[in-house]
């Protein structure tokens, strides 16, 4: 649900024109960022094979660091064709749809509640 929650900031923050609440929306929005980014690390450490588990750490590493990357360039070419309100929330709205995606597609990865395997 962290991914949701960063989805939804993001949307409030690209519409807001209010400085504290602008503020408000960055703090939840850097929040929700960290917890997805401490959940799915953990899972990927608990739920992988020993004998694997340098080899997806790998490609984790190397996925995360060039989906930033793709990301940011991604959002600055939308913000100058369509503006940075527009690019924020589509941004933000992608954010959701991926979150409802993947929610269908691994049922089982949305129930796990705790991290112990």
């Amino acid at each position: 649900m962290a991914c949701a929650v960063f989805g939804i900031a993001t949307v409030a923050f690209s519409l807001s024109s209010n400085i504290v609440f602008s503020v408000i929306c960055l703090a939840v929005l850097g929040a929700a960022d960290s917890v997805s980014v401490v959940v799915r690390s953990s899972l990927v450490q608990l739920m992988t094979p020993d004998e694997m588990r340098g080899r997806v750490n790998a490609v984790n590493s190397l996925f995360i660091g060039t989906s930033n990357q793709l990301g940011e360039f991604e959002s600055g070419m939308l913000a100058g064709f369509m503006g940075p309100v527009a690019a924020g929330v589509i941004g933000g709205v992608g954010t959701l749809a991926v979150v409802i995606l993947w929610i269908r597609l691994f049922p089982d990865l949305y129930k796990v509640k705790t991290l112990e395997g």
